[in-house]
């Protein structure tokens, strides 16, 4: 079979020839050649290539300069070996009818200049040299230095353009496209589609100002730059010793923290005393909360232990959480987003915000599953059907032990499955499901629900249940949910939730869900967070990133 470079040089040429002879040889041999050129580009990179716009002349381009066809044919040919890469670069220029995008009559334009200023600062930010091509970085710095670009040739002009072109894309690529398949390190969000063509046409519009992820993705990538000053100025020292100190100590060992948080910005420098302050104090709190340790403004073990962690392992830790933003899809303007290291609910409404609330997650043995889906139902004083692997290895070695066992517990055996009891727990007070849950239908079978086991969101680490998630405020979401069906008024949600009968409600309209696994972030007030890796997924997409 002919190589795609060959059959794209095939139907220029044909098509060359197709505008002096209107034979129908040479117009049925073009068709098959475009037909199996399609075929082989849907195959081979998942796209389709589109038709070349002949409504764009000299008199209505971008720029007043134009490419060859078979000048990207033969650059394609000698400098491209992804497919993915060749018929992104073929639908750029088919798009703009081989129109220049990077320089015009006047030289190199200006969002070619504003392109290669970021790239040339993200290069120096990351110190990664694995994007450079030194060729283009010399001419690029030469015209852009004051050079005459048309000291160059017509063809070396043509090369420049097309090296730019296919610059953009490997550079969208690596500084947007994940590195890790999501799916390797058991993450079922459905993945984020980059559009490298779509990008650089809305840069070259003016319309672009931070493509294709959200605040909080360009907000930790700056933090990632930040920590890599820390890094190279030698990071921060070990804090000395140990010790429980709080506002109105005084020893060796506070002097010691107060360089720690000098070091990463969290505290005063001018201040080097072994007094611990209020200021301290308030810096301490601030902190502690982005440990998501309890922010009393003392100091502790466990503070210190985060304190201590060197900047590297917390520079690794970033760039693993901005791997997974990677994946993520672009997020709807309303949704739920349960963080599962964070042990945090989160209720976005217009993109912004609404309500937040603690929940408990899957322990390590049971944990609750990466995937997103959508909430469909809310369902009242539920029964629970207790999954068999619960009735085996609980229910029915309590039932052996006590015949009373069921009865106590508000349990019922509504059949038998395998050998096994089917068990449900009725509705009530001590109903492991609580008094309300929310379904979002998926395989995994997990949902969110209430639970008699208040304490349990009070404390630090909230990883308990058997897989589902436990919420803090049930009431409040069920309220939310249900804030445009008039009928459930407040009085009616309570009622509900506290009847002796099993209540479903659908929605009048689906709420994305997503429960996901961030251990670093941050938040809309720009405070830095880091969680603690309870599953180990850090650990295993780590392997994948820094030493595969």
């Amino acid at each position: 079979m002919l190589s795609l470079s060959k059959l794209m040089l095939l139907y220029s040429l044909l098509m060359i020839r197709n505008t002096a002879l209107t034979s129908f040889f040479y117009v049925a041999l073009a068709i098959a050649a475009i037909t199996t050129l399609a075929a082989c580009n849907q195959s081979s990179s998942r796209g389709r290539l589109v038709s070349r716009n002949n409504l764009i002349t000299k008199t209505n381009a971008y720029s007043n300069l134009f490419i060859d066809s078979l000048t990207l044919e033969n650059f394609i040919s000698k400098e491209v070996t992804s497919d993915s890469l060749a018929l992104q670069l073929r639908n750029f220029y088919n798009a703009r009818n081989y129109g220049f995008a990077w320089f015009d009559e006047n030289g190199p334009t200006v969002q070619a200049e504003g392109f290669w200023n970021a790239h040339k600062k993200a290069l120096k930010q990351t110190g990664d040299s694995s994007i450079y091509d030194m060729q283009l970085h010399l001419q690029m710095d030469s015209l852009f230095s004051g050079d005459s670009t048309y000291s160059m040739s017509k063809d070396t002009l043509a090369l420049t353009e097309l090296r730019m072109t296919k610059h953009f894309f490997d550079y969208v690529q690596y500084a947007y496209g994940a590195k890790v398949d999501p799916k390797s390190v058991q993450w079922n969000v459905p993945r984020r589609k980059l559009k490298p063509v779509a990008m650089l046409d809305s840069l070259l519009s003016g319309s672009i100002k931070q493509p294709l992820f959200n605040k909080a993705f360009y907000a930790l990538r700056n933090e990632v730059f930040r920590y890599r000053t820390i890094q190279q100025k030698g990071g921060w020292a070990v804090v000395a010793g140990k010790g429980k100190w709080k506002a109105g100590d005084n020893n060796s060992s506070i002097t010691s923290i107060k360089m720690r948080l000098q070091s990463s910005d969290d505290y005063d420098k001018t201040d080097t005393s072994s007094l611990f302050t209020k200021a301290l104090e308030d810096a301490i709190k601030k902190v502690e909360v982005g440990y998501g340790l309890k922010a009393d403004g003392k100091t502790d073990d466990a503070l210190i232990k985060q304190l201590n962690i060197p900047v590297g392992e917390r520079i690794k830790q970033m760039l693993i959480n901005l791997e997974r933003m990677k994946w993520m899809p672009e997020a709807p303007s309303n949704y739920l987003l349960a963080n599962i290291p964070e042990y945090r609910l989160h209720v976005v409404e217009n993109g912004k915000q609404v309500m937040a609330m603690n929940i408990v997650v899957g322990r390590a043995a049971n944990r609750s599953v990466i995937f997103s889906d959508e909430l469909k139902f809310v369902v009242f004083s539920p029964y629970w059907n207790i999954p068999r692997n619960i009735v085996r290895n609980e229910i029915v070695p309590g039932m052996n032990h006590s015949k009373n066992y069921l009865a106590r517990k508000n349990m019922e055996v509504t059949g038998y499955s395998g050998g096994l009891p089917v068990v449900r727990q009725k509705p009530g007070g001590a109903n492991a499901l609580g008094k309300v849950k929310f379904i979002f239908p998926n395989s995994y079978n997990i949902y969110f629900h209430d639970t008699p086991s208040k304490s349990l969101f009070n404390r630090q680490e909230r990883a308990f249940s058997h897989g589902c998630i436990r919420l803090q405020q049930p009431f409040d979401l069920a309220v939310y949910l249900l804030r445009n069906q008039p009928e459930w008024t407040n009085e009616k949600i309570k009622a509900a939730m506290n009847s002796s009968k099993e209540k479903w409600v659908t929605l009048d309209k689906v709420v994305p869900v997503f429960i996901t696994y961030f251990s670093s972030w941050v938040d809309a007030d720009g405070l830095l967070h880091f969680a603690d890796d309870i599953y180990g997924h850090d650990k295993r997409l780590a392997v994948q990133l820094f030493e595969k």
